[in-house]
Order: C-alpha cells, then structure tokens, then sequence
C-alpha cells in the first residue's frame, strides 16, 4: 500500500527500502533499532570533520529519523556519463577513504545495534551499500554519501569491493548496466584502488572479496525476502540475485586479470 503524502512532504525517489521524504530543508525516513547508533556515527563524523555525509537533528512527532537534505543529484540507473568517468571513480574512493580514516576513532557504546552484522577484522565502520544511488553528485562531482543505515564495522575492503562492484564496474557482458571490456573493467580497479591508497595485501584479496561480497548480498536478500520483507521479495521476482551471481561469476572468472592489474608492479595502463 502506498503511503499518504503529508501537506509539504516531497517523496524522493530512488528509495529502494524505505519511504524517504523531504521536508524543506530536511529528509524524514523510517527508523530501526540501528537508527541511534547511526546517529551517533553521524555526530562523530561532524566532529572528526568529514563533510560528505548528513547531520542527524533526531526525529519527528511521527517518529521518523530526521537528516539534512544535501542538494545535489543522486545517480539511479541508467548512470548519467558524469558517473561513469574516471574522476567520478577516483573522487569517490578518495572520499571512501577519508570517511573510513574519520571512523576509525569512532567507538560504538556498548548497546549499539547495527542492522548488518560486525565482520572481522573491524578495521573501521563500512557504509555498508557505497554505489551511485547513495551518492551526491553537485556539478557532476560526488561530494557525499547518503543512507547510512547498513552502516557495520568491518574491513575497508569490504566496503570498497562493492563500491568497485559498482563504479568500476565489474559487470557481466549481459548486464545492461555499464558493462566494460575486461581490460577497461582491470585499468579502472587499478585507479579505484590507487586513489584510495590500498595496500598490497588488499589489492591482492580485493577481486575475490568482490565476488564474496555479491553472494553475501544473494544470501542477504532471500533471508530477508524469506523473513517477509517485501521490498527484497520484490527485487528477487525482478532478477536481481540472478544478475548478483551472474556478475559473481564474472568476477571469478576474471580474478587473475584483475588482481595482476591491482599489482603495483604492473605498468598502469
């Protein structure tokens, strides 16, 4: 059932999940149990003086989460050109990077719920869902991140093979969205992980941790979808864990090509 519109409430599309609303200057959506921990990440960002992410001011009378609307453009698919462009790519893990480095300092309090479980080694606190759809874009460049609520901690590199999973992107030649030649896909990782300043180890575990983080995704969506939640029932019935392990099993196929052009001893192309 679709919600009635409040007087002065702009519905926004693009949400996948939840029912996001603007309010002037503000952006109300549903809240979780995660919602406060998220919040206090958010206050701790402020602090630690990264600018790509929303202020949280706490909630309505209706009970909702109430967030600062950052002005811009968030990229859906089909992806405008500006976001398929080399400076788009290194931009954002550029700005992946500093946000990881500002959580680093970040310390949960000790109820804190999440709404994607910890992972180890918890190296920093993941966005949890880095792709075009949770990016601001001003004048055709990312300056912020949006919808923190997969916010976890875990290892950078499981954050940044989902955001390479989509900006790269690492896509099966049957997947309509923006599908490279393998040697473009291999060039593009490569300036991902440059401009982030990945490591050596990470680089050579970043193509499989791709594929990882795609069949966790499947797994993810048909526990939820089983659990009755109908926006993942629904992205199921569309197709989309078949395209997740079709692309998946790209990844795979390819791993070698990737992480020999992820090698800082191999000539940048």
């Amino acid at each position: 059932m679709t919600e009635p519109k409040r007087m002065n409430e702009e519905v926004l599309a693009g949400g996948g999940v939840n029912h996001v609303v603007r309010v002037g200057s503000t952006v109300r959506r549903p809240v979780g149990p995660w919602t406060h921990t998220v919040h206090a990440l958010l206050d701790h960002l402020k602090e630690a003086g990264f600018a790509g992410a929303p202020r949280a001011h706490g909630f309505d009378a209706d009970g909702r989460e109430i967030l600062d609307f950052l002005p811009g453009h968030v990229a859906n698919y089909p992806l405008p050109d500006y976001v398929r462009s080399d400076a788009t790519l290194q931009a954002v893990a550029v700005m992946l990077r500093h946000y990881h480095d500002a959580t680093v300092s970040f310390t949960p309090a000790a109820d804190a719920s999440w709404y994607l479980p910890s992972r180890e080694p918890a190296e920093v606190i993941c966005h949890g869902d880095v792709a075009p759809y949770n990016c601001v874009f001003h004048d055709g460049r990312p300056v912020a991140f949006i919808d923190f609520d997969t916010a976890h901690p875990g290892p950078r590199i499981w954050d940044l093979a989902y955001a390479a999973y989509r900006f790269v992107p690492l896509t099966d030649p049957g997947n309509g969205d923006f599908t490279l030649p393998i040697e473009e896909q291999s060039r593009r990782l490569r300036l991902l992980a440059d401009a982030y300043q990945l490591d050596d180890n990470d680089r050579a575990a970043l193509a499989d941790t791709a594929r990882d983080r795609l069949e966790h995704l499947v797994r993810y969506m048909h526990k939820q979808a089983d659990a009755g939640t109908a926006a993942f029932a629904e992205h199921i019935a569309a197709g989309h864990d078949s395209l997740y392990l079709t692309d998946a099993a790209h990844i795979a196929r390819h791993a070698t090509a990737f992480t020999e052009a992820l090698s800082r001893t191999a000539p940048q192309q």
